[in-house]
């Protein structure tokens, strides 16, 4: 008896080791498919300790705070900065952020043009029904043991 108890034991730790991993395996994939559906790359998670780095830079050498810093590098100040600091080039190509994807889809509609030759189509009515009831042939159906239910 003392071995059933074991065993049952075992039996419901796996499945809730199971229940456990799976819960976290699914959340696991919606949070990569949430950073993913926001652009979000590994390589950029790999990079961020660069751009702290070059944060750092900034501040130390051009007196940047965080968000005049961004505005450089992805706002509106980026154009005038790649101009102005060219040294910094390979730098800025480390930094997180800079991947230029695009998913173009291209749908084309064409319209056939109406050709006066074929006209239009004819419809015609049709009482007559093509559907019919074939008795069932089974052995079964006549031993009674597959009937449809009966009202009582």
């Amino acid at each position: 008896m003392p071995h059933i108890f074991v065993l049952c034991s075992f039996i419901s730790l796996l499945f809730y080791n199971f229940v456990l991993v799976s819960k976290v395996i699914s959340i696991s994939i919606s949070f990569l498919i949430l950073l993913q559906s926001f652009g979000l790359h590994t390589d950029d998670i790999a990079q961020i300790d660069n751009f702290i780095e070059h944060a750092k830079f900034h501040s130390e050498q051009y007196g940047d705070n965080v968000l005049v810093f961004i505005s450089k590098h992805y706002g509106e100040l980026k154009a005038e900065h790649d101009r102005e600091h060219q040294e910094e080039k390979e730098e800025h190509e480390q930094l997180p952020f800079q991947h230029h994807c695009h998913l173009t889809s291209v749908v084309v509609y064409t319209a056939n043009s109406f050709n006066p030759e074929l006209g239009s189509p004819l419809f015609s009515e049709s009482n007559s029904s093509n559907f019919h009831y074939q008795a069932p042939s089974s052995s079964l159906h006549a031993m009674g043991l597959l009937q449809p239910p009966r009202q009582s």
